[in-house]
């Protein structure tokens, strides 16, 4: 499968973006050629080799005659719902307006179907945009996955006045992300690209494993001190696994709690679990003052980070928790089903190199049967052990996992 992997180490936006992809491989007569079918005037495409810090890139750059800088979210959808544009590349544009749209409405706490573009609005922003998703299709590219971004610092002029950086809808659009600032007193990450990344990558951190066979440099419009103002977009076919599992970034959120009831703890597992969290546990600590207490520490999905940290703080008794990310390595797991006397119980099964590594009875499965027959649940977990162990399994194997 053919993946893309930005590599955002001063920022991104859809000028860069769409730099990068010209950079890649993508010609700019096909960009001008199809964004025609977007079947808005009055602007023009041009790209030109240029130097950041002695690196070359691809300046992408918009003309427009357009005035009109204020257009709604619904009048966009509408334009790209008109247009003659491949349909992959109509819905997904569509999908990164809208997801700018969500996080403006957001910001201002205005209903979706109220909200109206500043600059984003404006034809350039759009062709950007468009352009983008273009230059994704033509190149083939079916998975996106991204850096840890660097947004900038201090502030920057915008249609509601000077606004700390980044912007509050690229703050909004890139929550649950790895972000960080290494300083520069810039904007690097702009609404339009925060929502590009946010729309279509579906993994953030370390580059994946991939055979890269493309790389492009897309420029910036500023010239920063001590880096280069570049988005680098690495493009190539996924590596297949070499050792079965895999390695995932997750973030590990933690917590000391001294003064809070036991049995709230029972009550929060079950609210984080449902809230997207991997795992749940607690472990005893001595803390300040001599006080017994325990760490609460929740496992969860980096872009979950936010939503769990707000249910610490909602449920719990903590003033403060702190985060880290971590990898993780899973074995890939398979469940068969095996009929006892009892009834069906699902197997789950591990396997490294071929070898099967742990056999265990679905818990939930046995305990309903074992309530169900009013059996000991030791009974119903030897049974489907048993069965599992002679073979009855394999004629009622269900895929899973």
């Amino acid at each position: 499968m053919k993946l893309a992997y930005l590599d955002c180490f001063s920022g991104i936006s859809g000028d860069m973006t769409l730099g990068a992809l010209v950079d890649a491989g993508c010609p700019v007569e096909h960009l001008r050629s199809e964004l025609s079918g977007l079947r808005v005037p009055g602007w023009e495409l041009s790209a030109e080799k240029v130097w950041k810090n002695g690196m070359a890139a691809t300046f992408v750059k918009v003309k427009t005659e357009d005035q009109q800088k204020h257009r709604s979210l619904s009048a966009i959808l509408e334009i790209l719902k008109n247009s003659k544009l491949a349909p992959w590349v109509c819905e997904t544009a569509a999908a990164i307006f809208t997801k700018l749209g969500e996080a403006e409405g957001r910001v201002h706490d205005v209903p979706l179907e109220k909200i109206h573009f500043h600059e984003v609005g404006a034809v350039d922003a759009m062709v950007d945009i468009v352009g983008t998703c273009v230059g994704f299709h033509f190149l083939g590219i079916k998975k996106f996955a991204c850096s840890a971004l660097n947004v900038g610092g201090g502030t920057a002029k915008m249609a509601h006045g000077i606004l700390p950086v980044p912007a509050p809808a690229t703050a909004n659009l890139l929550q649950g992300k790895p972000t960080y600032s290494n300083g520069v007193q810039k904007e690097l990450v702009t609404p339009t690209g925060a929502a590009i990344v946010a729309t279509l990558c579906d993994s953030f951190g370390a580059q994946p494993s991939m055979s890269v066979t493309a790389i492009g440099y897309g420029a910036g419009t500023a010239d920063l001190e001590g880096q280069p103002n570049v988005v680098r977009i690495m493009i190539g076919e996924a590596a297949e696994k070499t050792v079965p599992g895999f390695d995932e970034e997750i973030a590990v959120i933690e917590a000391n709690l001294d003064d809070m009831n036991p049995q709230i703890c029972g009550y929060f597992l079950e609210k984080a679990l449902a809230a997207g969290a991997l795992d749940v546990f607690t472990t005893p600590v001595q803390m300040k003052k001599n006080r017994p207490g325990i760490l609460l520490t929740v496992l969860c999905k980096p872009q979950d980070t936010e939503a769990l940290m707000s249910l610490i703080f909602a449920e719990t008794t903590t003033f403060g928790a702190r985060t880290y990310r971590a990898q993780r390595r899973t074995l890939p797991r398979e469940f068969v089903s095996v009929s006892t006397d009892f009834g069906d119980v699902r197997i789950k099964i591990s396997r490294l190199n071929g070898r099967i590594l742990h056999v265990a009875p679905e818990y939930d499965d046995c305990r309903k049967l074992a309530v169900e027959k009013n059996v000991p649940l030791q009974r119903v977990i030897s049974e489907a052990l048993r069965r599992y162990e002679r073979g009855s399994w394999a004629a009622c194997e269900t895929p899973g996992g």
